[in-house]
This record gives structure tokens, C-alpha cells and sequence, in this order.
């Protein structure tokens, strides 16, 4: 814009184009909505950043440039199915937690998520860190697709424990001082979640064998490295054998020990498997499938979250006639001029 032309826009002596809009609110980073009515976009993505914690130097990181280009997308399929149904409210009480989700629920977790909390869980690739967002009252976990299914499941967890704890509140990640408080909050809520207090302490470690460890670590979900350091956190005493059993790697004591694995299939890669792929709510593709299918919207956003081509989704689009240029771009999340 010239400088005159913003200065009536500023002083009421013109309007904003949407065009206008969209470019002021990149430079200002903030939402067209926001621009245009003082309010916060009831549609924005509230996000937490999921901090990667180096126990070595004991600091904190996350690749927040990745993340946010991820969760733009993300938000962007959110607005344009238009879902409405919010998440139910997630107790931070985790053993309450772990009794709504029911037993067992660390095999089908973003299933029992969606069906008890209304809360949905995506994989994509190229993540470092896993992230919890709210958008337009929808809890959303977004992980990244790996084969660690065990980090996989504490990601969750700890993801959970944000979105129970309202840490979602914001557009942008949290302050230094803010995160560490949320942080801890949220291990806190993951450790008794998947590693109960009450539980662990029924357990003798101190005469377990390794056929019962390599049990506990696949009906539990858990590492060994974060069942070893639940237990020094709970100052559970145990043995040098065991304590031998947990310094290795989760995928040597379970082959080691397979005792666990009572119909003889290979469970280990079939976990593997579904954690290394691509995953988003089926209601989510259901709704663009019948906009699309409505011509009210383009393909692009499907195929990318069936990570496809555009030409490859086969869907019948109507033509779209002049008069419902308006109702389009507002599926697109545009402001129509």
C-alpha cells in the first residue's frame, strides 16, 4: 500500500481490502479476524509446543518453525470442515483419567482418546517435537511418524496432560519460565498416567525376572528408560539384575525375553508399523470428502493429509457456478470481497 492509502485506511477515510487484511496480518503476525474485529479468531490454533528435555545438560528444546508451518495446516483442515463438536473437559487427575479410558488403552490410545475425550490425534513426518493444539474448542495431538512406539505413547501422554491442564491458551509457545512450569506439570501427569504410583509399588523389583519386566514394558507401553527413571523418582528399590535388564535398549528386552508375545506373531513390528504411519481422524477426511464432493472445496488439503497427489483423489466435483464464489472462499478460511 502507499503510505497515503494507509493512512486514510488507519484514519476510517477507506476500508481494508481482504487482500490488505491477509498482508497486514502476516507482517503483524496476527489473524485477519483479529484485524477485523479486536476479538481473538474463535477458529485459531491455541498451541503447546511438546519440549524435548536433553536429561544430560537438563535444558529444553523444540523445533517451533516445523511445528508451526505443520499446525497451520492443520488449523486450515479444521476450519474448512467446519467440525463442531469440542473436546470434553480432561480431569488433571490421572487416575481418574486412567479409569474413563479403560483398561488396556495403551495399544489403541488415540482411539480411546477420540471416543472418551473427543480428542484427536495425527501423525505427519518431519517433526522433531509433538505438539497439543486446541482449535475452535478441538484437542488435537500431532506426533510425529516414527517406529518409536513407545515415545509415541509418553508423547501422548504428555500432550494430554497440557490439554487437561489448559496449557493450550495461546498462538504462540510458551515463555522460558511458563514452559518449565508446564513442562513439569505435564511429565508429571504422563509418569502416574501410564506409570501409577499405586501400581508400581505392588511390584517386586527387587526379585522381578526379565520375562516380567519385558511384560510389564509392552502391557504398559513405557521404555525402559522411562521405567527406570519412574522408578528412581519413586526410590522403588531393585536389583543389580534388574537394574542390568533396564539400562538396555526396550526392543532387546522384549526379543530377549518373549515370553510376553503369546500368539507367536511378530507384535513388535506391527506396533512399529502403525507408529510410522501417516494418521488423521477419519471424521476429519469424511468432511472434506462431502465438501469436495459438494464443490465447496478444492482437493488440496485432502491430499495433503493422505499425502498424495491431487490428481490421484478420485472424487466427483460439481461445476462450480458464479454464485457460490462467496460461499468457497469462506470454506477456505477468506475473507470474500
Amino acid at each position: 500500500m502507499t503510505p497515503d492509502a494507509f493512512s486514510r485506511a488507519v484514519n476510517g477515510g477507506r476500508g481494508f481490502s481482504a487482500a490488505e487484511l491477509a498482508a497486514l496480518s502476516e507482517v503483524l503476525n496476527t489473524s485477519m479476524y483479529w484485524l477485523a474485529t479486536g476479538e481473538r479468531d474463535p477458529s485459531e490454533a491455541l498451541v503447546v509446543a511438546r519440549h524435548e528435555f536433553d536429561h544430560d545438560t537438563r535444558s529444553r528444546h523444540a523445533d517451533w518453525d516445523d511445528l508451526k508451518s505443520t499446525i497451520e495446516k492443520v488449523s486450515l483442515a479444521y476450519r474448512q470442515a467446519r467440525l463442531t463438536d469440542k473436546s470434553v473437559d480432561v480431569p488433571v487427575d490421572a487416575t481418574a483419567v486412567r479409569q474413563a479410558l479403560g483398561g488396556g488403552f495403551v495399544r489403541p490410545f488415540a482411539e480411546r482418546l477420540a471416543d472418551v475425550y473427543r480428542i484427536d490425534v495425527i501423525r505427519v513426518g518431519g517433526l522433531r517435537n509433538a505438539c497439543s493444539v486446541s482449535i475452535a474448542g478441538r484437542g488435537v495431538i500431532i506426533l510425529n511418524e516414527t517406529g518409536n512406539w513407545f515415545h509415541q505413547n509418553w508423547s501422548l501422554a504428555h500432550e494430554l496432560g497440557h490439554l487437561a491442564h489448559g496449557h493450550a491458551n495461546a498462538p504462540e509457545p510458551p515463555t522460558p519460565v511458563e514452559n518449565d512450569v508446564q513442562e513439569t506439570a505435564a511429565n508429571a501427569f504422563a509418569a502416574e498416567l501410564l506409570l501409577p504410583t499405586e501400581l508400581l509399588r505392588t511390584v517386586d523389583w527387587l526379585n522381578v525376572s526379565g520375562d516380567e519386566v519385558a511384560a510389564a514394558l509392552w502391557e504398559w507401553g513405557v521404555s525402559t528408560d522411562a521405567l527406570r527413571r519412574r522408578l528412581t523418582a519413586l526410590r522403588c528399590p531393585t536389583s543389580a539384575a534388574t537394574d542390568q535388564v533396564l539400562g538396555w535398549t526396550t526392543q532387546k528386552v522384549l526379543r530377549r525375553y518373549p515370553g510376553w508375545n503369546d500368539d507367536g506373531t511378530d507384535q513388535i513390528t506391527e506396533r512399529m508399523e502403525a507408529a510410522a504411519s501417516r494418521r488423521f481422524p477419519l471424521e476429519l477426511q469424511a468432511a472434506h470428502v462431502e465438501l469436495i464432493s459438494q464443490g465447496r472445496l478444492p482437493k488440496a488439503t485432502l491430499a495433503w493429509m493422505l499425502d498424495v497427489d491431487e490428481d490421484e483423489i478420485e472424487i466427483d466435483e460439481p461445476d462450480t457456478p458464479d454464485a457460490d464464489i462467496d460461499e468457497l472462499a469462506r470454506a477456505l478460511g477468506f475473507v470474500a470481497t
